[in-house]
């Protein structure tokens, strides 16, 4: 492994971080319907994602953009880690390329959230999270996709059973988020003050805390009952929902 010394690479990335954020900001559920002569934010729930399309405009429009939507979150963030596979920071047995990718996944996830380009009101970044970990687990371990499949499959199970469409989605991001902070744990059991491994779970727990408060209002929805069921069963059979 080759070293790095932070102060000589620390605007790099700043410039991942913007440039990130700004991908983010490209909303494909806005793009879509209005290639469709709509606007998905003044249809259903007014959600500018994957749920909202798939009610809306059926389960194949609603697959588009939840792939589009993943590999958004995960294309960044998996140059990042080509960039800077082989090195570490200087002094420590920490991966440049683990900080780089989830500076870049998380700051994709933000932009998605809060994009500049939409005064700052876009989705709630699950299909984005669902595939910065898709790609940043998979691209170290290729074994992982397993784990990825078993977790995404059991996601969509939940919703098909429970048609809780945003408590599963929360719960698959949950999953995958533990997934992840286990693997960096067995790493860097050993750092586990360093700074840049502090850095590392904060943007962990970043990522899961906007996506739980971007769904705050589902979620008092579904603690009062009133939670909007998605019936994948109807969507399926071509049915939309309002």
């Amino acid at each position: 492994m080759k070293e790095l010394l932070f102060s000589d690479i620390w605007y790099w990335f700043i410039v991942m971080a913007v440039v990130s954020y700004f991908v983010g900001c490209f909303n494909f559920a806005l793009l879509i319907s209005k290639i469709k002569h709509k606007d998905v934010r003044k249809m259903g729930s007014g959600n500018p994602g994957t749920m909202n399309m798939s009610r809306q405009f059926g389960l194949k429009i609603g697959g588009l953009t939840l792939l589009c939507d993943m590999i958004k979150g995960g294309l960044p963030l998996l140059i990042a880690y080509f960039i800077f596979r082989g090195y570490v920071f200087a002094g420590t047995d920490v991966l440049v390329s683990d900080l780089a990718r989830y500076v870049c996944g998380v700051s994709v996830i933000v932009g998605h959230i809060y994009p500049v380009t939409m005064k700052f009101k876009g989705g709630k970044g699950i299909a984005s999270t669902l595939g910065m970990y898709s790609f940043a687990l998979c691209c170290e371990y290729w074994w992982m996709i397993f784990i990825v499949l078993a977790i995404l499959l059991l996601t969509l199970f939940y919703i098909w059973a429970s048609e809780w469409g945003s408590m599963g989605s929360l719960l698959g991001v949950s999953l995958l988020t533990a997934v992840q902070g286990v693997l960096f744990y067995l790493r860097y059991s050993a750092e586990m003050l360093n700074g840049f491994v502090v850095a590392l779970f904060l943007l962990l727990l970043l990522d899961c805390f906007l996506t739980w408060f971007a769904h705050r209002k589902n979620i008092v929805a579904l603690l009062a009952g009133e939670e909007h069921h998605t019936s994948v069963k109807k969507l399926s059979h071509g049915k939309k929902e309002s």
